[in-house]
């Protein structure tokens, strides 16, 4: 559940920190020039993360969306919405209009004013062409590193980088956090919104951002903020509190109603997924492993079978098959030098193996009698493959193709049971936070629905107000 939030973090960075060219991309059937990493990474975020399953639910962010690009100072371009089916409580934009909202953000938000200012900030990063004048280079480190955790899952350097993570996802500074303040809260005021909303989105974050600096303290972790967080509480931050006031008191010539329906944030929000989403390993043609945390993709028409040695993938023709064993760790011995120990003939065509954060090495194994394609992948265990075909000539580059698509399970696809899920009910009598965290079955069950409530660190809801709770 938490690697997907360093992940978009990641894919961020990396989006802001390229250039290139501008090739196309489909998006809802639409054809949209982007700058070349931009649609690199957007491909990356939908392959890795998932979009949320929820049409109405998109379609209800997406609308939001659109209405305040029409109301920005870009009201013809093209912006895309998306929302991702991630637990983190973030947003982020890529260059070229492309926004992105993951659902854990939702349950943390009280109605559409609020979800209105998360998605206007985006959208004034994009109008302020921050991505283009922000500098990176002090990210490079920070990058590199969360990389390499996405790659490796190493849960130490998960720790480390967390919450710095989230600072480098912008990367913009504080003055252009400003600046996307400034003219998110004139969008929305044009649109219709209440530009105080921006106050409370951001008085959620530093609740949250307080709960973790409790939670780092008692475990003696690092912590950071999200998003180039403001350092005080916004409702003493004089800089916010002017740009916001600005926007309230344009002098517009037809102000727009609230275009809010009552009651249509929480009708969208029932129901919610909270936390880790019980995917499931569903991609076509995969093999998934979760003891030993591998999966690697095979080719139509072809099957894998589990025995207790070892896992084999075949053509159902019974013309070529990949075998796979493993060993413990040798740290004596280099992937190549294991290989060479373990082949049986002349190795020849000899690569060194780098994939997922994965290293290993690669080579023919020739016989008097045959020739077969060996490798061999470390992760956790050593791995071994043994490939062979009638014709290995014609058939080694889908031999090796097997091979190449092994990796980590992604952290979606380690999640398994039922999912929890977000609900509204109104307090009964003689409930409180603490009596209803009871039945939630969450970690710091109490913090959590304190702080989707709006209620951290103390407090309590009056009798029959509306509350979310999770189930």
């Amino acid at each position: 559940m938490r690697l997907l939030a360093i992940l978009a973090l990641t894919l961020l960075v990396s989006a802001c920190a390229g250039s290139g060219g501008s090739p196309t991309v489909t998006v809802g059937g639409r054809t949209v020039d982007v700058p070349d990493v931009t649609a690199e990474e957007h491909a990356k975020i939908l392959e890795t993360i998932g979009v949320y399953d929820d049409p109405e639910l998109a379609q209800y962010v997406n609308s939001i969306g659109q209405l305040l690009v029409k109301n920005s100072s870009m009201p013809n371009a093209d912006f895309t919405f998306t929302l991702l089916d991630s637990p983190d409580i973030n947003a982020f934009a890529l260059p070229g209009g492309f926004i992105y909202v993951n659902r854990g953000l939702l349950s943390y938000l009280d109605d559409e004013s609020e979800l209105a200012g998360v998605i206007a900030h985006e959208i004034g990063h994009i109008t302020e062409r921050h991505h283009s004048r922000r500098s990176t280079s002090q990210t490079t480190s920070t990058v590199l590193a969360t990389t390499a955790y996405i790659l490796t899952g190493s849960g130490d350097l998960y720790d480390a980088a967390k919450m710095y993570g989230a600072e480098v996802i912008s990367g913009f500074g504080r003055d252009m956090e400003l600046e996307a303040d400034a003219a998110g809260a004139e969008f929305m005021h044009r649109a219709g919104y209440d530009a105080d909303a921006l106050l409370s989105v951001i008085g959620v974050l530093k609740d949250q951002e307080m709960y973790r600096r409790v939670q780092a303290k008692a475990s003696g972790k690092p912590t950071g903020t999200y998003h180039g967080l403001y350092a005080s509480h916004p409702r003493n931050d004089l800089r916010l509190q002017t740009v916001i006031k600005t926007a309230n008191n344009l002098d517009l010539e037809t102000q727009a109603d609230d275009p809010a329906l009552p009651g249509e944030f929480r009708r969208q929000t029932e129901g919610l997924v909270f936390g880790a989403s019980a995917d499931r390993q569903s991609e076509p043609n995969r093999f998934y492993h979760n003891k030993l945390d591998f999966s690697f993709k095979y080719p139509e028409g072809w099957s894998v079978s589990q025995g207790s040695r070892d896992i084999t993938a075949m053509a159902d023709d019974g013309t070529a098959s990949v075998s796979i064993t493993l060993s413990k760790l040798d740290a004596t011995l280099t992937p190549q030098d294991f290989l060479a120990s373990k082949a049986s003939g002349d190795l020849t065509d000899t690569q060194a193996v780098e994939q997922f954060g994965l290293l290993g090495s690669t080579a023919i194994a020739t016989t008097a009698s045959a020739s077969k394609r060996l490798a061999v992948i470390d992760h956790k265990y050593r791995f071994l493959f043994e490939a062979e075909a009638r014709d290995l000539a014609s058939q080694d580059a889908q031999l090796l193709s097997i091979i190449k698509s092994f990796r980590p399970l992604a952290a979606r696809e380690k999640v398994k049971g039922q999912s929890r899920t977000l609900h509204y009910i109104q307090v009964p009598r003689g409930a409180t936070l603490e009596s209803l965290a009871t039945s939630a079955k969450i970690p710091n069950a109490e913090d959590q629905l304190r702080l989707i409530n709006g209620y951290y660190p103390s407090g309590e809801p009056r009798i029959g107000d509306w509350i979310k709770v999770i189930r």
